[in-house]
Parts: C-alpha cells; sequence; structure tokens
C-alpha cells in the first residue's frame, strides 16, 4: 500500500466506517500512523501508566532493533514471554519490522511449555522482562536450561521505561541471517500455543490479515466506534487477546486498558475510572465481578458491550451482568485454529444472545459433519463443525501428523466440539469431541496431565476429569489409584508439579484416592463413570 492511500484509510474511525481498506495495512503500519497524527494520544492504559502512542512506536523499534542485531536472521523465530501490557504488543510489532516471526507465550506459562514452544519452533531468540512474576530473567534461563532449551539471544525489555539490553548469554551463537522482505499480512508472523489432545501444546501458526477479518466481525458486531474505551484483561498471546488488545485498538486508535496480572478490583477501579465501554474478559472473570463484594461500589454504568467466550457462558450470570451494568453480553463460538464459527450481535435478541453462541458466519462456510465425516442434512444438523474461509489460522506450524488430524482430506478444518445448527442457523454447543477441561476460559489437555501424573512414584494408574464449579465453570480432578502403601494429596502433588515445571492452570485442584478406575465396555477408562464418582466424593470432602 502506497503511503498516500495509507494515510488516507488511517484516520479516527477509518476503519469503522471502511474496513475493506485495512485489509493489508499492518499494525505495524497503524502505530506508525497513530505515533504521527496523536503522539501523545493513550494505546495502552494500566493502574500506574499510560502508554502513549509515541511511546509504543519507539518501544518497537528499539526492540526491532535489539532483534536485528542479534542472532536468527530473518524469519527466525524468538520467543516473546511478557506480561498482559503495552510491552508485550509493542514486542510483537518489534518482532515484525525485524522480520522475525514472534512465538507468543503467556506470562503464566510454567517453564515446560515454555520450553516446550520454543522447541517446537525453533527460537533462536527469547524477548523477556527484567522481572516477571516474581522470577528474573537470568533464573527464567536458568530453569530453561534445565530442560535443554539454551537460546542463542537473549533481549530484555524494561516494563517501566521501555529500555532494552542484550545481555550476554553463553551459548554459541546462532548464524546471523541475511535481511529479507518486509512481512506481507498475509505471512505467518505470529506463533501461538493451544492445548493438544495428545500431549504437550500445539504451536499454531497466524498472519495478521485473520485477525484484521476478526477485529472488522467483533467491531461491527458491537457497534465498536472511534468513541469508544476497551479494556481487555484476557490473556494477550492468545486469540481473544489478540483482536482485542493487540489488532482492533490498533487498527481504530483507540485506547485499551490491559493489566500485567488479572485482580478483579483492579479491573473494576479501571472500569470506573477509565469509563470503558467495552470490556473484552472470559465467563469466569465476568462471574468473579459479579460475585466481589469490593466492586458493588463501583460506577460501572459507562459499559454498553461485554465480549466474553473460552467456554460456556452461562446464562444466569451473564443476565445478572446485564441488569448490574447495563451492558449487553456477546460473544464468539470459535478456536484458535479456526477463528470465528458463529457470533451474537447488539442486534439480536435476548434469547439468542444469552442461550446460542449466535449465527454462523457466511464468511466461515461452515459445514457439519456426522461421524462417518458425511455433512448433516435437515433444518436442525448436530455434528462436528468445519470451517474454511479468511478467519483461518495456517495450522499447526510445521507439524504434518497434528494437521492431519486437523483438517479433513479435502481441506477443511475441525473444531473439537459437538454442535446443533438449527433452522435460523444459531448454533448451540452441544458436547466436545477433544479431551479438554475448560477450566476459567483455557482448554486444559486431559492427556498431558495424566502423562504428567502418572510420573509420580505413588500413581500406578490415573484419570483426569472436569469437575462442576460455579465460578470457573470445571476445576480439574485427577482420579489415582495409588501403588500399595502410597500416598498422595493435592498439595503434595502440586509440589511436586510445580519442581517440574508445570504450568499453575495444569495442577490438579483435587486429587481422589480409588480403589480401580471403572471401564468401559471397550477396556477403555469410563471418563462419565470416573467423574461421577469424582463428584460424589468431592461433595462429601469439601462440604
Amino acid at each position: 500500500m502506497s503511503k498516500g492511500l495509507f494515510h488516507s484509510a488511517l484516520v479516527p474511525g477509518g476503519f469503522a466506517a471502511g474496513p475493506e481498506r485495512y485489509r493489508d495495512i499492518s499494525i505495524s503500519e497503524a502505530l506508525r500512523g497513530w505515533a504521527e497524527q496523536i503522539p501523545e494520544g493513550p494505546a495502552f492504559i494500566t493502574a500506574t501508566r499510560a502508554l502513549t502512542w509515541r511511546d509504543y512506536d519507539r518501544t518497537a523499534d528499539t526492540i526491532s532493533g535489539a532483534l536485528a542485531a542479534g542472532p536468527g536472521g530473518s524469519r527466525s523465530r524468538v520467543a516473546v514471554v511478557l506480561p498482559d501490557t503495552g510491552t508485550f504488543h509493542a514486542a510483537l510489532v518489534g518482532c515484525y519490522r525485524a522480520g522475525r516471526i514472534a512465538a507468543a507465550i503467556g506470562p503464566r506459562s510454567g517453564v515446560r511449555e515454555i520450553a516446550h514452544v520454543m522447541r517446537r519452533s525453533g527460537c533462536a531468540v527469547l524477548v523477556t522482562a527484567s522481572t516477571m512474576r516474581g522470577r528474573s530473567w537470568r533464573r527464567l534461563l536458568d530453569e530453561l536450561r534445565e530442560h535443554d532449551v539454551v537460546p542463542a539471544g537473549v533481549v530484555v525489555v524494561h516494563e517501566e521505561t521501555g529500555a532494552v539490553e542484550r545481555p550476554g548469554v553463553a551459548a554459541e551463537a546462532a548464524p546471523d541471517g541475511p535481511d529479507g522482505q518486509p512481512f506481507t499480512t498475509s505471512e505467518v508472523t505470529i506463533l501461538n500455543s493451544t492445548s493438544g489432545t495428545t500431549g504437550l501444546p500445539k504451536v499454531v501458526a497466524h498472519n495478521e490479515r485473520k485477525w484484521v477479518e476478526f477485529a472488522r466481525e467483533a467491531m461491527q458486531g458491537a457497534h465498536i466506534t472511534a468513541d469508544d474505551v476497551v479494556c481487555s484483561v484476557v490473556p494477550a498471546p492468545f486469540g481473544f487477546g489478540l483482536w482485542s488488545a493487540h489488532f482492533l485498538p490498533a487498527l481504530l486508535g483507540i485506547p485499551v486498558v490491559v493489566t500485567a496480572k488479572f485482580d478483579v478490583d483492579e479491573m473494576a477501579m479501571m472500569i470506573e475510572r477509565e469509563r470503558v465501554t467495552v470490556l473484552c474478559c472470559v465467563s469466569t472473570q465476568f462471574k468473579m465481578l459479579l460475585r466481589s463484594e469490593a466492586v458493588r461500589d463501583r460506577d460501572l454504568s459507562s459499559l454498553r458491550v461485554l465480549y466474553t467466550g473460552g467456554e460456556p457462558v452461562p446464562y444466569r450470570d451473564a443476565r445478572a451482568f446485564e441488569e448490574r451494568t447495563g451492558a449487553k453480553v456477546l460473544q464468539f463460538y470459535g478456536s484458535n485454529e479456526a477463528g470465528v464459527v458463529s457470533r451474537t450481535t447488539l442486534d439480536d435478541d435476548v434469547e439468542t444472545r444469552l442461550r446460542t453462541c449466535g449465527h454462523v458466519l457466511e464468511s466461515a462456510n461452515v459445514r457439519v459433519l456426522d461421524d462417518a465425516g458425511s455433512d448433516c442434512a435437515g433444518p436442525r444438523r448436530r455434528g462436528q463443525p468445519a470451517v474454511r474461509g479468511p478467519l483461518l489460522s495456517a495450522g499447526y506450524w510445521e507439524d504434518s501428523a497434528a494437521n492431519l488430524e486437523l483438517y479433513t482430506d479435502d481441506g477443511w478444518m475441525l473444531l473439537g466440539d459437538v454442535v446443533e445448527i438449527d433452522e435460523t442457523g444459531r448454533v448451540r454447543v452441544v458436547g466436545r469431541k477433544a479431551d479438554f477441561v475448560i477450566r476459567g476460559g483455557k482448554n486444559i489437555s486431559i492427556v498431558e496431565i495424566e502423562e504428567l501424573v502418572g510420573g509420580h512414584e505413588s500413581v500406578s494408574d490415573v484419570a483426569v476429569v472436569g469437575v462442576p464449579d460455579d465460578l470457573y465453570g470445571e476445576r480439574v480432578c485427577a482420579v489415582v489409584v495409588l501403588v500399595g502403601g502410597g500416598s498422595l494429596d493435592t498439595e503434595l502433588l502440586a509440589t511436586w508439579l510445580r519442581s517440574r515445571g508445570v504450568t499453575t492452570e495444569y495442577l490438579p485442584e483435587y486429587v481422589v484416592p480409588v480403589d480401580g478406575l471403572a471401564l468401559g465396555p471397550g477396556g477403555k477408562t469410563d471418563r462419565r463413570a470416573v467423574r461421577a464418582t469424582a463428584v460424589e466424593v468431592l461433595s462429601r470432602t469439601t462440604r
């Protein structure tokens, strides 16, 4: 895009008026434009400071320069492990400008998960904060070495000042690569992770064009304009966080309120102080807001939209949120890999908005497949959704085996749910084909936790199930058969898993010892029966 056309498109509210003109405008270009037009305007706001568009642009340039001077070369991968603040977003833009692919990793990830994503992506460089969640960058490097991951270069970003340093690392430097052509918006520039059903997280590849399309759908569904203020408290590296905090605000030139670490009272304070109009959070987070005593006296009347999702949206709580704030609750249904299948909008009736996942998006080209892989017919279709269109990711990064499971033979991308689509095109999720527990909006792999827990010397067999929870939707429960004479409880297991670098969300919150696991007719673990046992035991022991 020429500079003249770029500047004619990039005006406050321009994306809302003509989103089709932004299809090939990168976030790097948008940021540069806002840094010139509204340099002192706030881009990211936290409880203690605001990052202006000029500062955002400068930090991105500084990170870009540090990456360009380091190992790896054009199109190499860079692990980005930073708090969910403006610094993270500056690092994504810095990677883009340096011609590096950003492997974005959540700050709450355990070292085992960080090491896996870095190894799987072939990351030559690590970009991280000087200190994050009480862990210094030096300690993080030491922990990564224990998992046989030693980056050839490290870029340390200081959160408060935006200053960047490149400390020496005791490792053989990877050879510098030649400078390459600038990225286009259709090239893969961001990698993130998603829980896999066969072990550690899979790495998903994304281009910017997909997320611009996603942002357009969100904007139009909620009638978002240049007058809005967004608050996004979902993890920045994942799909929800990318469209709500990285893409949509930068395309519109509007501020976004973010938090380094989620705190419900801080979120409510920021909504009141900044007069937030669009809140983006998972169901667990807005339920926490409803239940917080400290929030009761906060003025949340500026809110007009709550975008939520990532897990089932409970009708009762959604209705209570609308009555408490006056905002309308909206959601997307889809996945990190497949993008959007359906959405609700401000124009939908209450029944559609709060009791369904909304109407199928025309651009998703949704098919519903039966167990044999054939298309379901009739006014109501029930089966596994398959999609194809502009909202799709590029699949799993250099993982042909995983991609074979992700796509149909004729190239349609599958989701792991069972849905029902009614005669009006409204979607309801009625089951899951994938082995996940969905806790607070995060997909947690049952298989992975079973492998971890099964490594404990006191465990001879294990089945992991999700047990119902009013706040988180589900909590992780490990039902274990113990070795003769062995003993294990939740605290002991958590301590053992933490010592192995396991991410906090993957720690079972309940341990239920049993004499044996129930088996189904095929000789496999009957998860439904195991779950029923866990629920029954916990109902007696956690009162």
